[in-house]
């Protein structure tokens, strides 16, 4: 997207895999920096960062004591010290930290979250979230991953708090690692629910799994006195139903999250340009992933004690 992207002028790339940047850079027309290192060395005006999660952190710091805004993918850091020494690098510099929350910028969440603003639903009352991957990751992610609520519930916990304007207060979840040997092995689990509280009394359950074989499922439910709406419902949904009447099961359901969501991936990143430029205010803070990870953390704890967990006992500094 950044390549043809009309107000980019030049890419430079760069990777712990020298041969696939340059590879991937050839077929972009962008440069290839010899090293991460060397890409500092560039006159660059951003950095946006799509590595593996461990080395998000230390990247932002980087790209703070460059002086340069950042975009990053989702987490900053997989555990609440190294994120707040990431975010306390951008405040110390003065520079952007943009995260990657794509859900954000899909349309049918930013119709939701007008839609609640505006009082179309009446008082909220419940709201479902539902994340489905088609199949599970490498057996080697698994560890790195930071686990099912960190890694990929996480989206939902952001974009409810996102849709809905309202703060997580508790969390009470659970998760069955019955599927694949491999969650079990890196501790883990393939499924997980948890029920959030929000802080006007809003209920809010969100369920993830990574072996729904029918397809890629993402969708919200969100139900008021008045009305009820839903997100991510299409002819792509991969969902049957067995109503005599009902639709019949998609013939091209979702694959992945790319395919999903690839319009609000080119948003967010067009949004980013727009914030370098100096013509929009940041949409996503790199604060915003500290509460997240703060509530992701406070339902992995809610699961291994088997108890509600109020978000207040995770720590914030």
């Amino acid at each position: 997207m950044l390549a043809r992207h009309p107000q980019v002028g030049a890419l430079v790339l760069a990777d712990a895999d020298t041969e696939r940047a340059a590879g991937v850079a050839g077929a972009l027309g962008a440069d290839a920096a010899p090293s991460v290192d060397a890409l500092f060395d560039h006159p660059l005006d951003a950095v946006v960062i799509a590595s593996a999660t461990a080395a998000h952190a230390e990247l932002i710091g980087r790209a703070a004591a460059a002086g340069l805004p950042a975009f990053c993918e989702k987490p900053i850091a997989l555990d609440v010290p190294r994120t707040l020494a990431a975010l306390e690098a951008v405040a110390a510099a003065g520079t952007e930290l943009q995260l990657g929350f794509m859900r954000r910028f899909d349309a049918g969440y930013r119709a939701a979250r007008e839609a609640v603003a505006a009082g179309r639903l009446g008082r909220l009352h419940t709201v479902r979230a539902v994340t489905s991957d088609p199949a599970p990751p490498p057996a080697a992610y698994l560890p790195l991953s930071g686990g099912l609520f960190r890694d990929c519930m996480v989206h939902d916990i952001d974009i409810v708090r996102w849709v809905t304007g309202r703060e997580v207060v508790e969390v009470y979840a659970t998760g069955s690692d019955a599927g694949p040997a491999m969650f079990r092995a890196a501790g883990d689990v393939d499924t997980a629910a948890a029920l959030l509280t929000l802080d006007d009394g809003t209920l809010v359950s969100a369920t993830a799994t990574r072996c729904n074989g029918a397809g890629y499922d993402v969708r919200m439910e969100l139900a008021g006195e008045r009305t009820q709406l839903v997100v991510g419902l299409d002819g792509r949904t991969p969902v049957e139903s067995l109503e005599p009447r009902g639709p019949a099961a998609p013939g091209k359901p979702w694959p992945g999250f790319l395919e999903r969501f690839a319009p609000a991936y080119e948003a967010e990143l067009d949004a980013f340009v727009g914030l370098v430029r100096g013509e929009r205010d940041n949409p996503c803070d790199g604060r915003e992933a500290l509460t997240a990870l703060r509530i992701a953390e406070a339902c992995a704890r809610s699961r291994r004690e088997h108890r509600p967990v109020r978000v207040a006992e995770i720590p914030a500094g």
